[in-house]
């Protein structure tokens, strides 16, 4: 059975026929010779005539016998004709059992699964004739299925990463523009708000031709350049300022000095930490810029509830969602431009949340 199972299917059906013909000749003339010797035993009638002329009668069969005599003589005809059928009927069970059911089971099993979009099994090869390696192909296409769903998947979560990251990050800057038209329709005059209202279009404008050309969020390029570290202060209060105006704003800042990062980033990043402090600060937010050393660091710190304990644990996640309903993309998307940046972002619980957000200029 096993060197059966190793032939192809061409020699197995044509070594199973084979068989059953030859048993089945060997079973017809089996029956024959059965079937005369069975015949010989009974009377058959007629005459003897002996040597000497003398004519003897011979006992006739008894109609018991003759029915049996005939049921003799049809039995070997009608073994020469079935014999040879139900040797290739065996022969045929045989070959299924042996060479087409388990391959055939599998694949109708495997088509049902990959119907269903389950393409996480495996397909075993049940031999190595031509069933078998139907069924290797049927492995080599689900796993390529596989690998494309998964890549399909990934495209996708990439792209509703970007979307997530390109809405959540305009939303602060349409902030700031929408506190600026409202001091702009109280004081027209007010040349800060305009120049504000210029600047903030402008780098809204350039983050979107960015994101345009980008297919994932990592891709997102970094254009640095020297920025004065008075003029990221004054930003950073003006942002608090549209931002947090309920809140005592403190603004902490190194005196003098600049810094080589992209001023567009860092500002997304400062206006994702501000906002997200303003939603949890009962009272105060402080913000802190310092060099150190070639890096400049950025704190935000509100007297609000603190991080979750998990979010400090594991870091920010696209799409988390906290207690309240708020997706965690701004940390996350914060997170990759200070990687970007060679930086970090770390957070941490101290009588509220602190998020430290660093930048640093890339090594020579």
């Amino acid at each position: 059975m096993e060197r059966l199972k190793r032939m192809s299917l061409q020699r197995a059906f044509f070594c199973l026929t084979l068989s059953g013909l030859l048993a089945a000749a060997a079973l017809a003339a089996a029956l024959w010779a059965g079937c005369a010797a069975l015949s010989a035993q009974y009377p058959l009638g007629g005459v003897s005539i002996g040597s000497n002329g003398a004519i003897t009668p011979m006992p006739e069969p008894t109609p018991d016998e003759m029915r049996m005599l005939r049921v003799l003589g049809v039995l070997p005809l009608l073994g020469t004709a079935l014999l040879p059928a139900a040797g290739l009927a065996a022969a045929g069970a045989v070959f299924y059992r042996l060479k087409l059911k388990a391959p055939i089971a599998l694949l109708r099993e495997s088509a049902r699964r990959i119907q269903a979009q389950d393409l996480d099994f495996a397909i075993p090869q049940p031999s190595a004739d031509e069933l078998g390696q139907v069924c290797a192909a049927f492995e080599t296409m689900r796993a390529e299925l596989l690998r494309a769903n998964r890549r399909l998947w990934q495209q996708e979560e990439e792209r509703r990463r970007l979307n997530a990251a390109f809405a959540h990050n305009l939303r602060n800057p349409i902030t700031v523009l929408k506190g600026s038209v409202r001091l702009l329709r109280q004081n027209p005059a007010d040349e800060q708000a305009l120049g504000r209202l210029e600047g903030y279009t402008a780098r809204i404008e350039q983050y979107v031709e960015a994101m345009s050309s980008v297919q994932r969020l990592e891709q997102l390029p970094v254009q640095a350049g020297w920025v004065e570290l008075a003029a990221l202060r004054a930003e950073l209060e003006e942002t608090a300022r549209l931002l947090a105006p309920a809140l005592r704003v403190t603004v902490l800042a190194t005196a003098g000095g600049r810094a080589w990062l992209d001023h567009g980033a860092f500002l997304t990043v400062a206006e994702n930490l501000i906002g997200n402090a303003a939603r949890y600060a009962r009272q105060a937010l402080t913000i802190r810029l310092a060099a150190e050393g070639e890096a400049l660091l950025l704190t935000v710190a509100d007297d609000g509830p603190g991080f979750p304990e998990a979010l400090i644990k594991n870091g920010p996640k696209p799409f988390e969602k906290a207690g309240d309903g708020h997706f965690g993309m701004g940390l996350y998307s914060s997170g990759l431009l200070c990687a970007k940046h060679g930086g970090a972002l770390r957070l941490q619980n101290e009588g509220g949340g602190v998020a430290a957000a660093s930048f640093a200029p890339p090594r020579a």
